[in-house]
């Protein structure tokens, strides 16, 4: 007989009600599957389709979120860099307005201006005048470019034409990357040189000349490193990177995925746009990533913000594992209780219309129960027939292989002969076990070791002690007489009282385990912990059913009543001494010999 056979409900196996002798009987197997089919139809369709609704809705908000989520760090990074270029070039406005071309070119005075640029701002390298020849007519910092010509530079152009000019990231002499800010400044000749003389000469006379219009500009180097700072500090999430790129796709600042400073970027550069945009795009290696980017403005710079998309989802895979577990644990569950009830129900539709059967057909049915009782009482005999003789048989060649000494030393031979011994008693306490399941088990009664029992009890609860860092001392001696008990009982006792310790031990207590004797008659066990101890109050009623402390942490109020009747049941008692804040000291004292008759309990207040 198979294993699902055991499972499979009997009305299934009713024959038709068309035959003659259940003709008008209902139709079992048919009112089963509708029940079961509309059932769980009412009640999963629904469950399915909030999951999914769910599922989807979550999703989407998720992404969604994510999607703010990159754009925020993006629209507060661009004010910042925005922040950064407007504070430089307000600095360098002020200077140049601030100061006449003839003072700028002194060379103390630009000094100065680099030394408290530096001090007061930093990220300033190097500054320069520039005339409107392009000629730089002054020049502070560590190379030697003062009567350079700039006039032939994309750059210098740029910055006659806009009046300010961001340049983009290079190398240059330096051979490292920096950018320029330039600013332009139209003056009249006359009225600059008229401002000069008067600051330094009051009393110098001034000839009247003819007014002449020029520039010139004022340039500063700008190390990129500071720069590069407001975006390495970012904390970006989901493999994120934050970069700067031209409008040519050439990247501006290091970049920790998409390629060094001043190569090409292998993602495609974003479209114009005057706000912070968020898209996404699949990569080389089918990856999706999340872009966040910006244009900044009045520069060729656009911010870069990219991160994975699955690694910035894996809260909501791990969320969606969890639904679809719940879910699946939901249809199981609901599948399970429905078909078990419709089972049941049909079972005793099913039932009672077989009463009815039988009421019409009792002589046969009894007749027929009286044959199977027999039919299975004859296989149990007849199968523990042979088994007394195999068992019969396999033990005389046992003793044949060892009376013999031909095959005493074949522990192979010995071993297969034993194992047949065991099969042969495993296979007659199943045909006892046939004949007598409904009979109630005695309580067994045999010499058990006390350390051995702490030490399978421990066992139990080793891993526990381990995770939570708990530290466990048993002190048994190996000398200590054997107990006379029911080891189930015994064990039941001990692991109570051990799990109530590791209740009340926070991490890395100890749980302390003695044993010694008392006298001929006694042993001693103590358990003591170094938890948090019971309240006086509580002492006397730990041992009343139902009594609990830790109701709202699931405590039922049996274990230790429990506890206190299997120790009394073995004519022994138990004793407790706690102290708040220090710990708690469970004392049990048993008899070597087993016998009934109950105790009453002891407890002491104090350790």
């Amino acid at each position: 007989m198979s294993i699902a056979q055991y499972f499979k409900p009997a009305f299934l196996e009713r024959p038709s009600p068309d035959n003659t002798v259940y003709k008008h009987t209902f139709n079992f197997r048919k009112i089963w599957k509708m029940t079961v089919l509309i059932t769980a139809a009412v009640a999963l369709i629904p469950l399915i389709s909030i999951t999914a609704i769910d599922y989807n809705v979550t999703q989407k908000a998720i992404e969604s979120e994510i999607l703010l989520r990159v754009g925020r760090v993006a629209s507060n990074t661009k004010r910042s860099i925005d922040f950064f270029l407007a504070k430089h070039k307000s600095v360098l406005d002020f200077l140049i307005n601030d100061n006449t071309f003839e003072e700028l070119k002194e060379v103390g005075r630009l000094t100065e201006i680099l030394k408290h640029l530096k001090t007061g701002f930093g990220g300033f390298v190097d500054i320069g005048v520039i005339n409107s020849k392009g000629i730089q007519t002054a020049y502070i910092g560590d190379y030697k470019l003062e009567g350079k010509d700039y006039s032939t530079q994309p750059w210098f152009k740029k910055a006659v034409e806009q009046g300010v000019y961001i340049s983009d990231v290079f190398l240059g002499f330096r051979n490292q990357p920096h950018f320029v800010i330039a600013i332009k400044r139209i003056y009249s000749i006359d009225a600059d040189r008229k401002s000069s003389m008067a600051k330094y000469s009051v009393s110098t006379p001034i000839l009247e000349q003819k007014t002449e219009k020029d520039f010139y500009l004022l340039r500063a180097t700008i190390d990129a490193e500071h720069f590069n700072e407001l975006l390495s500090g970012l904390e970006l999430s989901g493999m994120g990177d934050a970069f700067i790129i031209n409008h040519s796709g050439i990247i501006q600042t290091p970049s920790r995925i998409h390629g060094d400073v001043l190569k090409k970027i292998d993602i495609p550069i974003p479209e114009y746009s005057d706000h912070t945009e968020v898209r996404e795009y699949m990569d080389s290696r089918k990856n999706t990533n999340i872009v966040g980017y910006a244009y900044i403005p009045d520069t060729n710079f656009i911010l870069m913000i990219v991160k994975n998309k699955v690694q910035l989802m894996k809260s909501w895979y791990s969320t969606r594992s969890i639904l679809i577990i719940f879910l699946a644990l939901s249809i199981t569950i609901i599948l399970g209780v429905i078909l078990s009830m419709t089972t049941y129900l049909v079972s005793n539709l099913y039932i009672a219309d077989k009463k009815r059967a039988m009421a019409m057909h009792r002589i046969g049915y009894d007749n027929k129960m009286a044959t199977i009782g027999r039919l299975a009482a004859g296989v149990a005999h007849e199968i523990n027939n042979p088994l007394a003789v195999i068992n019969e048989k396999a033990g005389l060649i046992k003793d044949m292989f060892i009376y013999q000494h031909k095959y005493d030393k074949d522990e192979k031979l010995i071993n297969l002969v034993e194992s047949v011994i065991s099969s042969v008693q495993r296979c007659g306490n199943i045909t006892h076990r046939l004949l007598n399941f409904a009979r109630h088990l005695e309580v067994s009664i045999k010499s058990v070791n006390i350390k051995n029992l702490i030490d399978d009890v421990l066992g139990f609860l080793g891993k526990e002690a381990e995770y939570r860092s708990i530290k466990v001392i048993v002190d048994i001696p190996d000398s200590l007489p054997d107990m006379v008990c029911d080891r189930g009982k015994m064990q039941q006792i001990f692991l109570n009282l051990i799990n109530n310790a590791f209740a009340a031990i926070e991490s890395d207590g100890t749980l302390k385990i003695e044993a010694h004797q008392k006298n001929s008659q006694f042993c001693i066990i103590t358990v003591s912990d170094t938890g948090c101890g019971i309240r006086p109050a509580d002492l006397e009623l730990i041992f009343e059913p139902f009594y609990t402390t830790k109701a709202s942490k699931g405590g039922t109020g049996l274990g230790l009543s429990i506890t206190y009747g299997l120790v009394s049941e073995a004519g022994g008692y138990i004793n407790v001494e706690s102290e708040v804040g220090k710990g708690t000291r469970f004392i049990v004292t048993l008899p070597y010999k087993h016998h009934t008759g109950k105790k009453e309990k002891k407890i002491a207040n104090g350790l």
